[in-house]
């Protein structure tokens, strides 16, 4: 009888991780393999578009929880999980994805039907216990039977928590498998042409982090910043529905908009995102992923945060943590050509995904 594999999808991220390993499983002989679409983010161009991008089927189960509080949302995924697990399908095997809230419910839910969980890009930690992505990776990695990590300073972190051994292996950045399984549709996506930039001569900028876009004072900064960059270097600015929503509420947008040389678009889906960041001079970000990507494609990062969950960019790769008042002067070592030229880190292959499938495999003795 075939195991049945439980994978959990959440926001925009959770869905390009768990697509290599999707493909992966769905060609072995001894696993069915489900997604579950918790629904945390539900935008046509953040959400459904990349299922046909990663070309993932619809999802088995779709728990629909939207937006709301933190406790909403955990509250809900445990509540609507749960009764699909005991009354729809029980798994034999679930795999959690990142840091979003419905990674730490569903791990709950599992752990306590005695249910198997792995947690895939376990033991990042930035230290920060403020941001409840944070929250999200110490109560995911207290509860998982097994933690598969993508570098050694997340080994590490796990080893300090007191964390054994035996149930950390580190298998890689199951990122740069989606990378690799959509390179050549990302080689002829061509956003940039269809933008109207220069190879090689333009930034890309995404923010959406509330430590940046929920204050005036700091968004009203941002968008200075963005101006007299703007001055030096053409930018596309991918907005976020919380950035573009924060913008109109602080009644910056008209603002924004009138900048010259910065290109306010709506999100896009992965492909034409990453075909964007593959030919950029530059990124300016606070999301976790792109300092990845970045580093994987050797490309600038300027990372508008305190901290990172993933210092390997930045002790390796390209990526640099970098305050608002200061993003003028590192602009300038981009632009000088001053910028360290970053290295892949071990195990950064696009083979993640064969890992973890072997893992499973010896997991459930199949």
């Amino acid at each position: 009888m075939k195991k049945i594999i439980h994978l959990i999808a959440a926001a925009r991220p959770n869905f390009m991780k768990i697509a290599p390993l999707y493909h992966a499983l769905n060609k072995e002989s001894w696993c069915e393999v489900r997604i579950i679409h918790t629904g945390q983010h539900y935008d046509a161009n953040m959400s459904d578009s990349i299922f046909e991008d990663l070309m993932l089927p619809e999802p088995h189960f779709h728990l629909g929880i939207g937006s709301g509080s933190h406790a909403h949302q955990i509250g809900n995924v445990m509540i609507k999980y749960e009764k699909i697990v005991q009354e729809v399908e029980r798994p034999d095997f679930l795999v959690v994805v990142g840091d979003v809230n419905p990674t730490a419910a569903c791990s709950q839910v599992a752990t306590k039907l005695h249910i198997p969980v792995a947690h895939l890009e376990a033991g990042l930690r930035s230290g920060d216990r403020r941001m409840p992505e944070e929250i999200n990776r110490l109560v995911t990695d207290a509860i998982c039977d097994t933690l598969w990590t993508p570098s050694p300073d997340a080994d590490e972190n796990l080893r300090n928590e007191g964390h054994p051994d035996s149930r950390i292996v580190r298998v890689g950045n199951i990122m740069m498998d989606s990378f690799e399984l959509l390179r050549d549709k990302i080689e002829t996506e061509k956003s940039p042409e269809k933008y109207g930039l220069e190879i090689g001569n333009y930034g890309v900028v995404t923010l959406h982090r509330p430590s940046n876009v929920d204050e005036f004072d700091t968004l009203n900064s941002l968008v200075s910043q963005l101006k007299i960059t703007a001055k030096k270097i053409l930018l596309i600015f991918a907005v976020h529905p919380r950035t573009k929503n924060s913008l109109q509420k602080h009644d910056l947008w008209d603002n924004i908009q009138s900048i010259e040389n910065l290109k306010l678009v709506e999100p896009v889906s992965y492909v034409p995102f990453m075909s964007l960041v593959k030919s950029a001079k530059l990124i300016i970000t606070d999301s976790g992923g792109i300092q990845e990507e970045t580093t994987y494609l050797n490309i600038p990062c300027l990372t508008l945060r305190e901290n990172t969950e993933r210092p390997i960019t930045i002790t390796e790769g390209t990526n640099k943590l970098v305050a608002i008042n200061d993003l003028q002067e590192n602009i300038d070592l981009v632009l000088e050509g001053k910028w360290r030229s970053g290295t892949k880190p071990d195990l950064w292959d696009g083979k993640t995904a064969g890992r973890v499938t072997a893992e499973i495999k010896k997991w459930l003795h199949c």
